[in-house]
């Protein structure tokens, strides 16, 4: 079976090559100046990455001239699709103005403001220029105000690349213990002394979380998650373990941290809103940038105050050249103003439909699969087990993951290299059905070589 998959991926690979040589010739320039050829780890894949050329609505082009429906719009973050007239606008007249100051301006209010009215969560908040800074902003502020030095995370969660998340968040299969605590560090000369600081849980296993929590509570000064974990497949936490994860927390005095920075594009109030579970703080991203540079970190008022310079409860300094950047609080502005309440349940429900279709086909050509996502994202994963955590997930068939990405590329179908996507408020019933034959071809392939 593997080899005959084999030779499907390097069939599919020999027909990218031939479509892409322009790209290819890009890279070899690429790769003399940065490390791969890129500045990015997720622009990398297999054989090399296509490069860019322009994009609009739901549809990008690279310098070959090939078209392709993206699903991947930059890891979920361009919720109006490419080159958005609202986006488009306030930047031209933002740029006429000035691209930098060292002076807030009106837009980190008006942005601001719409972020803090939508969100359960948020009293207010901070920018910044990443999720990376986001989710750091946020746990330094946990551990300023608890003034309490450990934090808990889950096995397989992904919240940037700082080194206090960077544990248990990828590991190999082989070396997973039977306890997810201590994890394992994420990257060669890591401080193994993080080990101790960092406690890690399984994701919907309440008793085990439990357990890990109340062992060190005295010292935790936060619980960082996703609500919807994006490194697998978009899967949405289970209900009861969410109540769980909030009402421990609420017990021991711990600050509750909810990454949103891809999960907040369900509704208005993100995640939180369809759950009804309100963290502490939030960390955000993506969407509220409209495709320029940002991250947000924000919560509970008395937490933020530490970050006040003007308050007697001041004890954090946040820096950061470009935080609140005009062009970004304007582009921002204009993206959160446009999603009201019928976009996101128009997504939403077009992503309900493209899960079933897609669910469909597998149960029909009898291939082990679990369609995963919730609202406007999804993820396709061939599994024979039922997905629920970091461990059931890499038991996903990597070939058929493989084969099924490149496959998909060469019909003119762009996805995350997982086989995960997320619609926007450009995608139309046209662009799922291109989506749902696509699959379905593909995968009538990969079972004759089954």
């Amino acid at each position: 079976m593997n080899q005959k998959l084999n030779q499907l991926l390097e069939k599919q690979k020999t027909q990218y090559i031939s479509k892409t040589q322009k790209s290819y010739d890009m890279q070899k320039i690429s790769e003399k100046y940065m490390p791969g050829g890129s500045t990015r780890t997720t622009q990398w894949m297999e054989p090399y990455p296509f490069y860019a050329d322009n994009a609009h609505g739901s549809f990008m082009t690279d310098i070959d001239g090939n078209n392709y429906l993206d699903f991947m719009i930059n890891a979920t973050s361009l919720i109006l699709g490419h080159s958005s007239d609202e986006v488009k606008n306030v930047l031209n007249n933002q740029i006429q103005k000035g691209t930098a100051y060292s002076a807030p301006t009106d837009g980190q209010a008006k942005l601001a403001k719409l972020i803090t009215d939508r969100t359960p969560s948020i009293e207010t908040l901070r920018f910044t220029n990443s999720g990376t800074e986001a989710t750091m902003m946020a746990i330094m502020a946990a551990r300023a105000y608890t003034k309490k030095h450990k934090i808990a995370k889950f096995e397989g969660g992904y919240h940037g690349t700082h080194d206090h998340v960077s544990i248990s968040v990828s590991p190999k299969a082989e070396d997973l213990k039977e306890s997810t605590n201590p994890g394992i560090l994420q990257y060669p000369g890591q401080p193994e002394s993080l080990l101790n600081d960092v406690i890690v849980l399984p994701y919907n296993d309440i008793e085990k979380s439990k357990e890990l929590i109340n062992a060190h509570s005295e010292d935790l000064a936060c619980l960082i998650m996703e609500p919807v974990i994006s490194g697998l497949g978009y899967l949405p936490l289970d209900q009861n373990f969410l109540q769980f994860t909030r009402d421990i927390t609420n017990e021991l005095d711990i600050v509750l941290i909810y990454d949103e920075i891809q999960s907040y594009r369900l509704a208005p109030g993100g995640a939180q809103e369809i759950f009804g579970i309100t963290p502490d703080m939030t960390a955000l991203g993506k969407i509220i940038g409209g495709g320029l540079p940002v991250g947000a970190f924000g919560g509970k008022e008395e937490i933020m105050e530490i970050l006040n310079p003007s308050s007697n409860n001041y004890k954090l300094s946040h820096a950061g050249t470009f935080n609140g950047n005009p062009l970004t609080m304007e582009a921002g502005a204009a993206v959160m103003s446009t999603l009201t309440k019928d976009k996101y349940t128009q997504m939403n429900s077009m992503g309900d439909s493209l899960r079933t279709k897609l669910n469909s086909i597998f149960d029909e050509l009898e291939v082990d699969s679990q369609i995963t996502g919730i609202g406007s994202l999804f993820g396709i994963n061939f599994n024979n087990n039922q997905i629920k955590d970091y461990r059931t997930f890499i038991n996903n068939d990597n070939l058929l993951t493989k084969v099924l990405f490149m496959g998909l590329l060469n019909t003119g179908v762009l996805m995350q290299t997982k086989n995960a996507g997320a619609l926007n408020t450009k995608t139309t019933e046209n662009d799922l059905n291109k989506l749902v034959e696509s699959v379905r071809d593909i995968s009538t392939e990969i079972k004759s070589n089954l």
